[in-house]
């Protein structure tokens, strides 16, 4: 029986966890894609905790346009966060999501705002 999309991506997602891992030095860029809304979180593996978090829904984001826009807002707004933070670099996890469109805006943001992956 063939996979359902959510198994694939969890698959995928299971094969990049075991060699991708966060410390408080190079915490993990977690990112995750709804339908709607795009998320990304600075994760601290070692102590299992969450250092810096934005969302698409978050206020810091003022951002309109196509959810390309708001993805690389999404993205810009988590380095900031992540400089205030005294965060530069960081270690990237698609979270089993094809490294294109929001995902990949996202990690442009991202960069642009100064972190370094």
């Amino acid at each position: 029986m063939a996979l359902t999309k959510l198994e694939r991506r969890i698959r995928i997602k299971n094969r990049i966890r075991k060699n991708i891992s966060g410390t408080a030095a190079r915490p993990r860029l977690s990112v995750f894609r709804s339908n709607k809304e795009i998320e990304a979180q600075l994760i601290d593996d070692t102590n299992a905790v969450t250092l810096v978090a934005v969302s698409s829904r978050s206020k810091d984001v003022k951002a309109t346009g196509t959810k390309i826009d708001i993805a690389k807002e999404v993205g810009k707004a988590l380095a900031e966060k992540a400089t205030k933070a005294g965060i530069e670099t960081c270690s990237f996890d698609r979270n089993g999501f094809l490294y294109h469109g929001r995902v990949k805006s996202l990690a442009e943001g991202a960069r642009e705002g100064g972190l370094k992956f």
